[in-house]
C-alpha cells in the first residue's frame, strides 16, 4: 500500500487530554517517524509535532481521533507525492 509522509501539528489546551492523546499516538506508533513535544508553561498549553509515514486513510484516522479530543486541535501538512 502506498504511504505518504506528513507532519501533524497538535496544540493541547486541556492538559487532561494528554493521556488519551498519548494512547492514540501509541496505537499508531508503527507509522510514527518521530515526535517532539514542547510544554509552553506561560500559556499553559503543549505543542507537539508528529512526523508520520502512513497510508492516507491511516493519517486521516489518526488526525480525526486526535481532533475529537476535548481541548486538542490538529492540522496535517503533507509532503509532495513522490513520482
Amino acid at each position: 500500500m502506498e504511504t505518504r509522509v506528513a507532519v501533524m501539528g497538535i496544540i493541547v489546551q486541556d492538559l487532561q487530554a494528554t493521556e488519551q492523546l498519548n494512547a492514540i499516538l501509541h496505537e499508531y506508533g508503527t507509522y510514527v517517524i518521530g515526535r517532539m513535544g514542547i510544554p509552553y508553561r506561560q500559556k499553559n498549553i503543549s505543542i507537539l509535532s508528529v512526523a508520520v509515514d502512513a497510508p492516507q486513510d491511516v493519517i486521516s484516522a489518526v488526525a480525526g481521533k486526535i481532533g475529537r479530543l476535548p481541548g486538542v486541535s490538529v492540522k496535517t501538512a503533507y509532503a509532495p507525492a513522490q513520482s
